[in-house]
């Protein structure tokens, strides 16, 4: 993000989950006060997974998407130690995602977030 004003407000929304968790309500409220800003940076992807965030916490009351994996190494296979989602470590993740959206490794994983967002959304 490029507005000093967006990235205060998503250091906010960051601290605020370090400290406090998922506190839906305000998590969302604050949400949708950041994606005008990704707009207005004409980042589609980003204002995109924002509205799919809020809308994920809002409707679920927390954030049920894991991190996305890594790219496997070829030739290796790892398994998952476990399925559970971790949804502050991975909000938390997809939070630091915001800060710098047009990096290509973030930008690859915002776009999995928010297929995974949808996947989830039309399965619930």
């Amino acid at each position: 993000m490029k507005n000093s004003k967006a990235l205060k407000l998503l250091a906010k929304i960051q601290d605020d989950l370090s400290r406090n968790g998922i506190i839906t309500n305000t998590l969302v409220a604050d949400l949708q006060d950041l994606r005008p800003y990704a707009v207005e940076d004409k980042n589609p992807l980003l204002a995109k997974t924002i509205r799919l965030t809020f809308e994920h916490i809002e409707a679920n009351q927390t954030f049920a998407i894991a991190i996305p994996d890594d790219e496997p190494i070829e030739g290796i296979e790892f398994t998952a130690a476990s399925e559970e989602v971790d949804a502050k470590e991975s909000l938390a993740y997809l939070l630091s995602l915001f800060a710098d959206p047009d990096k290509k490794s973030n930008a690859l994983d915002l776009r999995e977030y928010c297929n995974a967002l949808i996947a989830y959304a039309e399965e619930n």
